[in-house]
Order: C-alpha cells, then sequence, then structure tokens
C-alpha cells in the first residue's frame, strides 16, 4: 500500500517538489524561495507513493552538526495513513545502512514534536521560528 524508495530520476525529484508546494507553499504560506534551497543536488532524496500514487516526501541532508532528516511533506488528503511514518522510517533505515555515523537531528513543527518521538527524537533547546513556522530542534536518541 505504501511504498518509498530513493529518487533517483528528474521526474520522481519533480513529483517530490510538487508535494511540496502544496503542502509547504500552498497549504501553510512558506515563501517558495525558503521551501527550494541550494542543497536540492546534494540531499538523498525519498519519494513516498500510496496505493501507486504520489503521497509524500523528504530528504537527508548532511550538515557540520550531523546528519539533518527534512522537509517531510504529506498530502493533507493522505494524512493519517501511515506515510509520514513510512517516510521516517526509510530515512533511518538508510542512515543504518550507510552505517551513519554522528548525531543525527530534524526540525520539527511543534505540532509534530510527538510523531517524531515515537522514532527516538527528543526536543533540545527553546521554540524557534524558522519560514514563519514554529518548530523544536530534535535529535536521535542515540544508545
Amino acid at each position: 500500500m505504501i511504498e518509498v524508495q530513493e529518487i533517483t530520476s528528474e521526474s520522481q525529484l519533480q513529483q517530490a517538489f510538487d508535494i511540496r508546494r502544496q503542502v509547504f507553499v500552498i497549504e501553510q504560506a512558506v515563501d517558495p524561495a525558503e521551501e527550494y534551497d541550494e542543497f536540492e543536488a546534494s540531499c538523498l532524496h525519498f519519494l513516498a507513493k500510496y496505493q501507486g500514487l504520489p503521497a509524500g516526501t523528504s530528504r537527508i541532508r548532511k550538515t557540520e552538526n550531523g546528519t539533518k532528516l527534512e522537509r517531510f511533506a504529506v498530502l493533507e488528503k493522505l494524512r493519517g495513513k501511515g506515510v509520514g511514518k513510512a517516510l521516517v522510517e526509510a530515512c533511518l533505515t538508510e542512515l543504518k545502512q550507510r552505517e551513519s555515523t554522528g548525531k543525527i537531528y530534524l526540525h520539527a513543527q511543534e505540532h509534530a514534536v510527538p510523531f517524531y518521538a515515537q522514532f527516538g527524537f527528543e526536543p533540545e533547546g527553546e521554540l524557534f521560528w524558522e519560514a514563519g513556522i514554529p518548530h523544536y530542534k530534535m535529535f536521535l536518541a542515540q544508545g
């Protein structure tokens, strides 16, 4: 029912960008200049399909602070069906397969903190604003 795969083609990347446009730019009113950045080409992108149709996306990016999971987006009509969970699991599985070392973290929208906590992410620091939306920095508990 849900399939997540690493993006390997331009057409898949465009599907992911369209999902991000719908979720972040249209639904959450994020400025497109903030949503699409100079890191797109250096990230590992994922596309989730629900019953064969594009449903969600995410990406993994190496930073000076560790490995950042970001740009999790699921189309509104497909939320609550396990697409986001499948994307987080795919990212964590990929990092495990690559034997990634160092900190794994993300910037969680405030309402999504409990969602990421179920995977072992723990908030650290104060609430901050990113793209006009309240977030918490969360680190994966290592252990």
